[in-house]
């Protein structure tokens, strides 16, 4: 399905932009607040499915929720990968982990966070489709003007770009905003925090970074370099 309105779109950043970007935290309250906004335009449209798919890994808690709030109980998943760390975007989207359940001539509705380029639902559609389906619906919390699939069901629609970070992911997104913040420089935490605000527009707590930071270390990606004040570098091994 095509945006109709396409020079209307907010464009994504281009590829050397991603090392500045527009973010917004979403917190679980909101999350809920948009699940239950998004339930109820799929009750008031009257469609109702035999199955809901929710697409790995942001589509998990909206997924979840949504069949919470829907009162249903036939949820499943697959796994599409298409971004990476951090909006960073891989070469192509892929099935990870298929579907093995029969939904031959079952109506499906398909649940993920965001539609950002288009490309997970319009690979996750075709994919669901060539299994003999009855219907196939789709529905997602925030709808970016920018995507090429319009789906059918949206709690919110996104007008100006911006890279959004979800509960389930901050610690993951932080993570890879650290690594481009750093990249080949050597920075102690209140250099890091102030990259996060001026790059990202991102208030990180200290505590909260430090976690982080330690846990990237722990895995070998920064070193931290001991001294009267503490710096991280990128690993030498990952250089």
């Amino acid at each position: 399905m095509q945006e109709k309105n396409s020079q209307l779109r907010d464009p994504m950043p281009s590829l050397e932009d991603k090392n500045s970007l527009r973010c917004e935290t979403i917190s679980f309250n909101y999350v809920l607040r948009l699940s239950k906004i998004l339930s109820r335009k799929i009750r008031v449209s009257g469609y109702v499915p035999d199955i809901i798919v929710a697409i790995g890994r942001g589509g998990y808690v909206p997924g979840r929720l949504i069949s919470d709030l829907l009162l249903f109980n036939n949820l499943i998943s697959m796994r599409i990968e298409h971004y990476g760390r951090a909006s960073e975007m891989r070469p192509e989207s892929n099935i990870r982990f298929p579907i093995f359940v029969d939904i031959t001539g079952k109506k499906v509705l398909i649940v993920d966070d965001l539609t950002d380029t288009g490309d997970t639902l319009n690979l996750a559609v075709n994919y669901i489709w060539s299994l003999k389906p009855a219907e196939v619906r789709t529905a997602v919390l925030q709808h970016k003007n920018c995507s090429t699939y319009v789906p059918d069901f949206y709690a919110q629609k996104i007008i100006k770009w911006r890279w959004i970070i979800y509960p389930w992911a901050r610690y993951e997104d932080i993570a890879g905003f650290i690594e481009k913040i750093i990249l080949n420089r050597t920075l102690d935490i209140l250099h890091i925090i102030s990259e996060f605000k001026a790059r990202y527009d991102l208030d990180i707590k200290k505590k909260e970074l430090l976690e982080i930071l330690d846990y990237l270390t722990e895995k070998g990606e920064i070193e931290c370099i001991d001294g009267n004040i503490p710096a991280w570098r990128v690993s030498r091994d990952n250089i």
